[in-house]
C-alpha cells in the first residue's frame, strides 16, 4: 500500500492540490469534467477516514489578479454533485476569508479555495505565499499531475512546510506515476510509441528519449510532413518546419543506428484549404500536389500502422493523426484509437496522454477501452522526456 492509502486522515485537515483547470463555455458551464472527476477518489478517501478537505487549484491564465471568468466558484455546484456533499467556497486562497473558512471546517466537510493564480506569487514559486497556504491544512496531498512539471508555490515549494509523514501523493498522482513507469521503465516489448500533433519541435526530446526504449515510433499529424520533406518528398502546402529539416534527418539516422523503426505515413487525405468544407482527395505521400495540404493519414497508412499496433505489447499515444476536430479529417485518429482499443483487448498495456489524444479518445467514446488515460499533457511529456518533475521531487525529497 502507498503512503496515502496507509495514512488515516481522521481528525485531520488535508490540504489537497488538485488540477481543476477545466474548460468552461461562455456561460461558465464545465464542458469536460475529467480532471475534476479524476480527483474524486482521493477526496472521498480522506472524508471516509473522518478528515476534512481543503482544495486548491488554478484555472486558466488570469493576467493581473482576479477575473470573474477564472473564478473557481463556477465549479462548486458540479463538484458538490460528484461528491454528493455540500462544497464550501472561500473567495480567496490565502487571505482572512480562507483562513477562517479553513479553521471552521469540520470532519467530513470540503472547502474549495479561490484560484491560486489570482496571485502572481503562485507561478513565481514564492516561499512566503507557499507558507501562507501551508497553514490551511495539517497534511499536504499533491494530486495534481497536470501541474507536476511546474515549480509553483502550491505544487512544489509548499511541501517543505510539512514533515515527511505529512506530505504525500494522492491516488490520481500515484496512478499517473505507476502507469507512466510501466511504459518508461518496464515496457513489455515490442513497445510502440505513436506520436502526432503539429510540430516536430514540440516532440524532439520525447523522440530522443523514445529512441532508447521503443521498438517502433509511428509518426502522424502535421509533424510527419517535416520528416517527409526531410526525405525529399513533395509535400505541397502541408505544414512544415523548414528550420527542423536537418534535425528530422538526424533523428531518422539515429533511429536507424539504434535499430528503432520510425514509420512515416504512406498516404494522406489532402485538402485544397484548411477548412471543414475543403475539397479533399487521397494521395500517396511521394507526391502531394502543389496547392494541397495533408490534413490526415489515409487507409494505406492505417493498415501499415495497424499491423504494428496489433503486434505490440506496450503502446503509448501522444498526439492526433490529423485535424480530427473536422469530420473530413478525423478518419485517421479514429482508426488509430480503435486499433489501440483492439490491442488493449488483446492484452497490450496502452497509455494515452496529451490533451488532443485524450480529447480524441473521449470524443470517440474509447477512453474506457484503453489501459490508462493520463490527465497531464505537458507533465506527461516532460516525464517521458526523462526530466525530474518538481511536484514529484518535492514529495520524494
Amino acid at each position: 500500500m502507498s503512503k496515502f492509502q496507509e495514512h488515516t486522515f481522521s481528525g485531520q485537515k488535508a490540504l489537497v492540490r488538485v488540477d481543476f483547470n477545466v474548460p468552461l463555455d461562455d456561460n461558465n458551464q464545465i464542458t469536460d469534467d475529467n480532471r475534476i472527476s479524476a480527483a474524486v477518489p482521493t477526496i472521498q478517501k480522506i472524508l471516509a477516514d473522518g478528515g476534512s478537505v481543503v482544495l486548491m487549484s488554478h484555472l486558466g491564465r488570469p493576467k493581473g489578479g482576479p477575473e470573474e471568468k477564472f473564478s473557481l466558484k463556477h465549479l462548486v455546484a458540479h463538484l458538490g454533485t460528484l461528491l454528493n456533499t455540500n462544497v464550501q467556497f472561500a473567495d480567496d486562497c490565502v487571505g482572512e476569508s480562507a483562513v477562517q473558512a479553513s479553521q471552521k471546517l469540520q470532519p467530513g466537510e470540503v472547502l474549495l479555495l479561490e484560484n491560486l493564480r489570482f496571485y502572481k506569487e503562485e507561478e513565481k514559486g514564492d516561499v512566503g505565499f507557499a507558507e501562507k497556504l501551508s497553514k490551511l491544512g495539517d497534511v499536504y496531498v499533491n494530486d495534481a499531475f497536470g501541474t507536476a512539471h511546474r515549480a509553483h508555490a502550491s505544487t512544489a515549494v509548499i511541501a517543505q512546510f510539512f514533515p515527511g509523514d505529512k506530505k504525500m501523493f494522492g491516488l490520481l498522482m500515484e496512478s499517473e506515476i505507476v502507469n507512466a513507469d510501466k511504459v518508461l521503465k518496464s515496457a513489455e516489448q515490442p513497445f510502440t510509441a505513436i506520436l502526432g500533433g503539429a510540430k516536430v519541435s514540440d516532440k524532439i526530446q520525447l523522440i530522443e528519449s523514445l529512441l532508447e526504449r521503443a521498438h517502433f515510433i509511428l509518426i502522424g499529424g502535421g509533424m510527419a510532413y517535416t520528416f517527409l520533406k526531410a526525405q525529399g518528398k513533395e509535400i505541397g502546402n502541408s505544414l512544415v518546419e523548414e528550420d527542423k529539416l536537418e534535425l528530422a534527418r538526424e533523428l531518422l539516422e539515429k533511429a536507424k543506428a539504434k535499430s528503432v523503426n520510425i514509420m512515416l505515413p504512406a498516404d494522406s487525405v489532402v485538402a485544397d484549404k484548411f477548412a471543414a468544407d475543403a475539397n479533399t482527395k487521397t494521395v500517396s505521400n511521394d507526391q502531394i500536389p502543389e496547392g494541397w495540404m495533408g490534413l490526415d493519414i489515409a487507409e494505406e497508412t492505417v493498415d501499415l500502422f495497424g499491423n504494428i499496433i496489433l503486434g505490440s505489447k506496450t503502446i503509448m499515444w501522444n498526439g492526433p493523426m490529423g485535424v480530427f476536430e473536422m469530420e473530413k479529417f478525423h478518419y485517421g485518429t479514429l482508426e488509430i484509437a480503435n486499433l489501440i482499443a483492439n490491442a488493449t483487448q488483446k492484452g497490450a498495456f496502452t497509455l494515452v496522454g496529451g490533451g488532443d489524444s485524450v480529447a480524441a479518445v473521449n470524443k470517440f467514446g474509447l477512453a474506457d477501452k484503453v489501459s490508462y488515460v493520463s490527465t497531464g499533457g505537458g507533465a506527461m511529456l516532460e516525464y517521458f522526456e526523462g526530466k525530474q518533475l518538481p511536484g514529484i521531487a518535492a514529495i520524494n525529497d
